[in-house]
């Protein structure tokens, strides 16, 4: 018996009409979106989702976007609800309940008592006369959409639905808080678009006041190295600062290597260390993205990158290691100082 053949043609179908239902959604955003947004916006608890099978699905989904831009979220399932769940909503709270038909059984149920609390109730529905659209207090309607599956019987178009209409909640009440990158980074500390947003004073490891290795330009060699081994934690840099405590130089361990190597009169640990550290190093100030550093530490091949405040005196040193562990490096390879 041979393969049957993938009907191109169906999924081309599935598309269009998933893209057809969500498009005619435009025309739906009326003064009943305006007053969920309000709603959500002003919520004093939590926001919380819920809804059963394909719909309890995406409703996990909105709660997490929701709760990834700014809004307190979380997911109910209607059946744990009926059996002690109920207790995770206040009165404060704003629920949101996901239906296609307003009428399923544990969905009805559930509405009575999540009124009987004091919550207040946006439906995400087909139908304006079901059950649940009749007790909401504010209702989303996306319409009898046709079910993109050629039985008709998997929810397709009416999930995708859904979905659409909570991310556009979701992301409207963000834009009404005035989100920020900067808020968004800390929500996504650990994903790829968090880390572009992440400030430099929050990837370094070694910062002033705590373990970072600076010394005055006018010592030798042998005496900026001492001050630096009294510091917990060896760095692979020493910041040289002036007699204003700015930023004048840095030596590294590689620098030390090189210069040991070429010591034949033994006199380098009490030459004055501003003859022989770098002079004007880059450097990145503080409040600029970990992104940008990790550019400068790719461009120039360095390994440490010093963090300056608006004065240009030494708040933090960044390794390329931090970064690293970050996961927040490009494919170029890091070398040592030159």
């Amino acid at each position: 018996m041979s393969e049957p053949s993938a009907n191109l043609d169906l999924a081309r179908n599935v598309l269009a009409t998933e893209a057809r239902c969500i498009g005619d959604l435009a025309d739906r955003i009326d003064e009943h979106f305006a007053s969920a947004a309000g709603s959500v916006y002003k919520c004093g608890g939590s926001v919380v989702l819920t809804g059963i099978g394909k719909a309890g699905i995406i409703a996990q989904k909105i709660s997490a976007t929701l709760a990834s831009t700014g809004t307190p979220s979380i997911f109910l399932h209607p059946v744990e609800a009926l059996h002690g769940d109920l207790g995770r909503v206040r009165r404060d709270d704003v629920v949101i309940i996901l239906s296609h038909s307003g009428a399923t059984e544990e969905i009805v149920r559930l509405v009575d008592h999540l009124k009987a609390r004091g919550a207040r109730l946006v439906a995400i529905t087909a139908f304006d006369d079901s059950p649940l659209a009749r007790h909401a207090d504010i209702v989303l309607n996306y319409g009898d959409v046709d079910e993109a599956c050629p039985l008709g019987l998997a929810p397709t178009a009416s999930t995708g639905c859904m979905l659409a209409l909570g991310d556009a909640l979701a992301l409207t009440v963000m834009d009404m808080r005035k989100f920020s990158p900067e808020e968004f980074a800390t929500f996504h500390p650990a994903g790829e678009l968090g880390r572009r947003l992440l400030r430099v004073e929050e990837s370094m490891t070694v910062r002033k006041g705590e373990r970072l290795p600076v010394a005055r330009e006018n010592l030798t060699v042998r005496e900026a190295l001492t001050d630096a081994e009294k510091i917990e934690r060896r760095a692979g840099a020493l910041l040289l600062v002036d007699a204003d405590g700015r930023l004048s130089g840095i030596f590294t361990d590689a620098d030390l290597r090189r210069l040991s190597i070429d010591d034949r009169d033994g006199r380098l640990m009490d030459r004055p260390i501003r003859e022989v550290m770098h002079r004007d190093p880059k450097r990145i100030r503080a409040g600029e993205l970990a992104s940008e550093a990790m550019a400068i530490l790719n461009k120039y091949r360095i390994d440490e990158l010093p963090i300056v405040d608006d004065d240009g005196r030494p708040v933090g040193l960044l390794d390329v290691q931090d970064l690293m562990e970050l996961k927040a490096l490009g494919r170029g390879q890091m070398g040592e100082k030159k």
